[in-house]
């Protein structure tokens, strides 16, 4: 059984990866009434990635012998002035997920749990990856995502995300 108190991190962590899903699916709400169908689907691809986060933390908190406490999952308050908005509302996301991540390992490090420690690993790389992808899509669409032909081209290729 876990440290009540890294239990009580993982708890909230596995609500913080709900809300991601369900900040994504407001992104795919934005894109699909903009007609960037692309987008739209890459955002729903990352809110499915998202609930399958909360999973494998909800998964481990089981089979280290602790129990979920669901939470409520707050609607997010979004208002996408502008595509560049929305990118940049996903980066920040991101950013405080990061944080949240990092918060635990530390109480992982200062509990000497290294089981804890190790489960998390996949975490940070993935954190990462969330992270760049994220700047990435900032990137491209301030490249060339600003004229009708480039932000054709982009949401055409965001499209072809697979699950």
């Amino acid at each position: 059984m876990l440290n009540k108190k890294i239990a009580g991190q993982l708890n909230g962590q596995v609500g913080m990866e709900f809300y991601s899903a369900y900040l994504y699916l407001e992104m795919n709400n934005y894109f699909m009434e903009r007609g960037l169908n692309g987008f739209a689907h890459w955002y729903e691809v990352q809110a499915k990635e998202e609930c399958d986060h909360a999973m494998r933390i909800y998964r481990y908190l089981h089979d280290e012998g602790n129990r979920v406490t669901l939470q409520a999952i707050e609607a997010p308050k979004c208002d996408f002035g502008c595509d560049r908005e929305a990118l940049s509302q996903a980066l920040r996301h991101e950013e405080l997920v990061t944080e949240s991540i990092n918060g635990i390992i530390a109480t992982a490090y200062e509990l000497n749990d290294y089981r804890t420690l190790q489960f998390l690993d996949w975490f940070v790389a993935e954190q990462a990856e969330e992270e760049s992808n994220a700047r990435d899509l900032l990137t491209r669409l301030g490249l060339y995502g600003e004229s009708s032909k480039g932000l054709y081209l982009l949401d055409h290729e965001l499209g072809k995300r697979k699950s």
